[in-house]
C-alpha cells in the first residue's frame, strides 16, 4: 500500500473568532492510501497551529506528518482500523489515516460506508456558526445566516448575554446552541443560566475548562450541558458522562471514525445526547463526521462554508442548513 501525506492550508473567507483566538484558515494534513490502483483519503485539522491549548497536544501540520512518518513501515504493512488504535495515539494523525482506511475499505470492497456499517443514511441539518464579535455584528451575522434554522453561537465571559440577546433579537425563529470553549467559571455558568434559559437556548457546550469541571457532577442545569474538550475520546467518556448531558464527538479529538463509533455506542447505552462537531477543514473532513451525525441530535459540520474554496465533490449545503448525503466520489 502506498501512503501519501500532504500538508495543506485552506484559507478562510473572513477571520473566525472563538474564546481567546482568531483563525484565518484551516491548516490540515491529507492522507491518501493507494492499493491495487484504488485510493482512499482522509483529512485532519491541525488545531495546534494557533496554540488553542494543551488539550489538543499542540498539534501542527508538521507534528502530525512526523507522527505518521515515524510508523510508516507499520502503516504500510497490513494495518487495520482496529490495529491502528494502538499504533497511534488519539488526535489528528490517527484521524486522517483511520478515515483514509475506511474510504479505501469501501472502495476495495465495492460497498459504500453505509453498507459497511449497515446504516441507512439520511440528510443532516447543520448549524451555522456565529463567531465572537460585537453584539451588533453577531446579530448581523445571524441575519446573514437566515437560511439556517440552527445556529451555534461562540461566546466568552465578555458580556455574553448582550451578545446572545443580539443574536436572539435578530433570529427569534432560530434553534440556538452556544459554545463557550472553556471560557466560563462555575460561578459564571450559574450567573448566566437564567438569562440563557429565558432566551430559550437549547444547549450550552463546554462552559467550564477541561479538568476543572468536577462541580458539574452534582449540578442540575436547566439547560443541557455538552462536553467537547472534556471528552476527547472513548477512554474519557466514563468520567464525562457524569458531568454532561450531551457528548460532542469530533474525529480530530478521538482519532478517527473508529473511536467515534465507540463513543456513540457508549452514549446510546447510557441515554446521553450526542452532537457531532468539527474543528474545521474541507468536505473531506466532514464526510466521515456525516456518519456520526446519523446518531446525533445536534450537528455541526459547517466547516467548509468558512473556506474560500472546498475540495472537489464537496458536500452540498441547502436551504435550512440541510446537508446532502456525501457522494462516494468525495469519500466512503
Amino acid at each position: 500500500m502506498k501512503i501519501n501525506i500532504e500538508k495543506i492550508n485552506l484559507p478562510y473567507k473572513t477571520p473566525f473568532s472563538i474564546t481567546g483566538y482568531t483563525f484565518n484558515g484551516a491548516n490540515t494534513i491529507r492522507v491518501t492510501l493507494v492499493d491495487n490502483c484504488l485510493s482512499g483519503a482522509g483529512e485532519a485539522y491541525a488545531m495546534g497551529e494557533t496554540a488553542l491549548g494543551i488539550f489538543y497536544e499542540g498539534e501542527t501540520m508538521d507534528s502530525m506528518a512526523l507522527q505518521l512518518e515515524s510508523v510508516l513501515e507499520q502503516l504500510g504493512s497490513g494495518v487495520t482500523n482496529d490495529s491502528l488504535q494502538s499504533l497511534l495515539p488519539r488526535g489528528g494523525a490517527r484521524n486522517a489515516f483511520d478515515c483514509a482506511l475506511w474510504d479505501l475499505k469501501a472502495k476495495c470492497s465495492g460497498r459504500s460506508i453505509w453498507e459497511l456499517l449497515n446504516l441507512k443514511p439520511k440528510p443532516l441539518k447543520t448549524v451555522s456558526t456565529i463567531g465572537i464579535d460585537t453584539p451588533g455584528k453577531m446579530g448581523a451575522a445571524a441575519l446573514l445566516a437566515a437560511q439556517f434554522t440552527n445556529l451555534k453561537v461562540k461566546l466568552s465571559n465578555d458580556d455574553p448575554i448582550a451578545r446572545l440577546e443580539a443574536v436572539r433579537a435578530a433570529r427569534p425563529d432560530a434553534n440556538i446552541i452556544v459554545d463557550i470553549n472553556q471560557g466560563w467559571s462555575f460561578s459564571e455558568l450559574k450567573e448566566y443560566l437564567p438569562a440563557a434559559e429565558k432566551l430559550n437556548i437549547a444547549m450550552i457546550e463546554q462552559p467550564l475548562p477541561r479538568g476543572a469541571d468536577e462541580e458539574l457532577e452534582d449540578f442540575k442545569s436547566p439547560i443541557p450541558l455538552g462536553a467537547d474538550e472534556s471528552c476527547l475520546d472513548s477512554k474519557e467518556y466514563e468520567v464525562a458522562k457524569n458531568r454532561y448531558d450531551v457528548i460532542n464527538v469530533k474525529l480530530e479529538k478521538c482519532g478517527g471514525l473508529t473511536d467515534a463509533l465507540k463513543i456513540v455506542e457508549l452514549a446510546k447505552r447510557d441515554g446521553k445526547g450526542l452532537m457531532v462537531g468539527n474543528m474545521g477543514g474541507s468536505s473531506l473532513s466532514m464526510a466521515p463526521s456525516f456518519v456520526i451525525g446519523q446518531f446525533c441530535e445536534y450537528v455541526d459540520i459547517d466547516g467548509p462554508l468558512l473556506l474560500v474554496e472546498d475540495v472537489a465533490h464537496g458536500l452540498h449545503y441547502g436551504e435550512g442548513g440541510v446537508v446532502d448525503i456525501p457522494s462516494s466520489s468525495l469519500w466512503g
